[in-house]
């Protein structure tokens, strides 16, 4: 009973940022009081995300920002798949080689190479304003390729000698084999890029300076610096964007929690 006492005031805890951010999002005239947790139902109005939608167009900029996230979860999942497996079940020379720059690549920051990729991207390759320009930087995860390495280092070796000696190639042996048994895998990758690309501001902002191509992170900012001062109540204007910027990701991890508790890959090899 002590227990779930406190798991449920931690829950409270954990949630109660998220309940004042919406409620908030919701007031008319803004209340900074400790009242306004309970607020008056009066006072309460979807006005606020009328006027943040008037100002940065949030359909426009939800849709930029799933076109980023979209272009760098297809592209981290086909990388780490095809790297992860290469890394795990094939022999060549220099793996672990290839291995130790993956996990040296973890520890470089993204800020570091913010200057060169800029160069690169926008002068080399003349992407500024692009979609393809603000997903190039993110394409490859190689946390991504870590954690593929390590789920199909898991499977029993009895599963691939098998499908080898029925004569499938090694595409056909991953695709069929190793990725429905590492599904836990890939939807904790799938969560956990999407997190990372839906709420990226700088590398956006630095990209694109249209404002029908900037993800919705940039959006806001742009409405705190240059519209915010003139709003009727820019506070729940703000929080009713950042409502909208949180809700999918809430709405993933709720629908997708159960599936990061990993399957028993053993149960495909009899006796």
């Amino acid at each position: 009973m002590r227990r779930m006492i406190v798991l449920g005031l931690g829950a409270l805890l954990f949630v109660f940022p998220f309940y004042y951010m919406f409620i908030g999002s919701l007031q008319a005239e803004p209340d900074t009081t400790v009242t306004s947790v309970l607020p008056d139902p009066g006072n309460l109005t979807l006005g606020n995300y009328a006027e943040i939608n008037e100002k940065v167009n949030l359909g426009t900029s939800l849709l930029n920002s799933g076109i980023f996230t979209g272009g760098v979860i297809a592209c981290t999942v086909v990388f780490g798949v095809l790297a992860g497996y290469a890394l795990a079940r094939l022999r060549f020379r220099g793996r672990g080689a290839v291995f130790g720059i993956v996990l040296l690549v973890q520890v470089v920051p993204f800020q570091l190479l913010l200057i060169p990729l800029y160069v690169l991207i926008v002068r080399g390759y003349g992407l500024a304003d692009s979609h393809l320009g603000v997903i190039l930087p993110f394409a490859i995860n190689t946390t991504a390729v870590f954690v593929f390495r390590q789920f199909f280092l898991q499977l029993p070796n009895e599963l691939f000698d098998a499908a080898h000696v029925d004569g499938a190639g090694e595409l056909r042996v991953m695709w069929s084999v190793a990725l429905p048994l590492v599904r836990p895998a890939l939807l904790t990758v799938v969560l956990l890029t999407f997190i990372g690309p839906w709420n990226e501001f700088l590398w956006p902002f630095l990209i694109t300076k249209q404002a029908d191509m900037q993800p919705l992170a940039v959006s806001l900012a742009n409405y705190i610096s240059n519209v915010a001062g003139r709003a009727a109540n820019p506070y729940g204007a703000l929080l009713a964007g950042a409502c909208v910027l949180a809700a999918p990701v809430i709405g993933l991890f709720i629908a997708f929690q159960r599936h990061f508790v990993s399957t028993d890959i053993g149960t495909g090899v009899k006796g």
